[in-house]
């Protein structure tokens, strides 16, 4: 499969990296593709990668990702035959909340590895998309079938997954536009000064942990986060020792949300990267014995992603999910509720 793009000489997908403009080019429905009717899916980060193996050439010469594409110019990309999936489908319950012959939304359970890796071979929701869905193979690569985002193994709630190579670029455009409503619960230690507010730093790994990211870095990525005090939870001389927070993503970084509530001195309840303290420290003691208990059982940090919006990426139709948490979140919520103003609505 081939795709040609003759820049015109006033186009405005020119003078700017090759790895930019095309993928815009492509989305808007520049160029040829042979043949006509093959769908293109490729994201940035493959586009360079095929930049890199010679498959992308600018009036004959092969290119760097940081070339500048000119007016007058040609491009041809030479796209590599599907690579055939070496994972076996997984017999797995899912909880759907919405598919049709595009998409699938469904609500990811905690504890559940959203694609495979060198250390995973194994048991993620890939495996079981691959059961579920018969015509998976090659969409979005060859260990990411149908995945447009992610979220963190001990993350829960609402996810989509792509059916068609089409539906797929469509959505993966609308996520590097922003164009996704995503809000997340989050249970906290303490509670923010300001009842609603805004992160926005840079991310990056952090120079001493390398398995962390950090707002505390030169150079990343930007990094955007809204979020709005729900309840606060607080001890007998009303001292906030917890607080229910709703995070709403304008950029979608590792570990955003963790990160950023981090850096407000509100680190997750459970999370075992950025939060979780000895019992000897203060914030721990804070707790009352059974909401300790209860954070205790979490399989991780108190993160639920309840709310996903998008416009369907094939009939352009505005969908909005809400998902609801799993077990652990309401009973550590349940937990929490007797010292707090709001009475949990799931």
């Amino acid at each position: 499969m081939r795709w040609y793009w003759d820049i015109p000489m006033n186009s405005e997908f020119a003078n700017d990296r090759a790895d930019r403009l095309i993928p815009r080019a492509m989305a808007s429905g520049e160029g040829r593709l042979e043949p006509a009717d093959a769908p293109i899916s490729f994201s940035r980060s493959q586009l360079q990668r095929l930049i890199e193996e010679g498959g992308v050439t600018v009036d004959g010469k092969s290119i760097e990702s940081k070339t500048k594409l000119r007016g007058g110019s040609r491009v041809i990309i030479e796209f590599p035959a599907p690579k055939p999936l070496a994972l076996t489908p997984e017999n797995r319950a899912l909880e759907i909340l919405f598919e049709d012959e595009q998409i699938l939304v469904l609500n990811k359970p905690p504890g559940l590895t959203v694609h495979p890796s060198a250390t995973q071979t194994q048991g993620t929701l890939v495996h079981a998309l691959l059961h579920h869905v018969k015509d998976l193979s090659g969409i979005g690569g060859v260990l990411r079938p149908g995945i447009v985002h992610r979220i963190d193994k001990d993350t829960s709630g609402a996810l989509v997954i792509t059916k068609t190579d089409l539906a797929h670029r469509h959505l993966v455009e609308a996520f590097s536009r922003h164009n996704i409503e995503r809000a997340y619960w989050a249970l906290c230690y303490a509670a923010p000064r300001q009842l609603e507010g805004t992160v926005d730093t840079l991310i990056g790994r952090n120079p001493k942990d390398r398995k962390k990211m950090s707002t505390q870095v030169k150079a990343g990525r930007r990094a955007v986060t809204h979020y709005r005090l729900i309840d606060v939870y607080k001890d007998s001389k009303a001292n906030p020792f917890a607080s229910w927070m709703e995070a709403r993503l304008e950029t979608g970084r590792t570990h955003q949300v963790r990160v950023h509530l981090t850096a407000l001195g509100c680190s997750l309840l459970g999370d075992p990267t950025y939060g979780t303290p000895t019992q000897k420290q203060a914030k721990w003691i804070s707790l009352p014995p059974e909401v300790q208990s209860a954070v205790t059982a979490l399989p991780g940090q108190a993160l639920h992603a309840r709310v996903l919006g998008f416009d369907h990426p094939i009939t352009g139709k505005r969908l909005r999910f809400e998902a609801a948490p799993p077990s652990e979140f309401k009973t550590l919520l349940e937990a929490l509720a007797p010292y707090g103003t709001t009475e949990p609505r799931l």
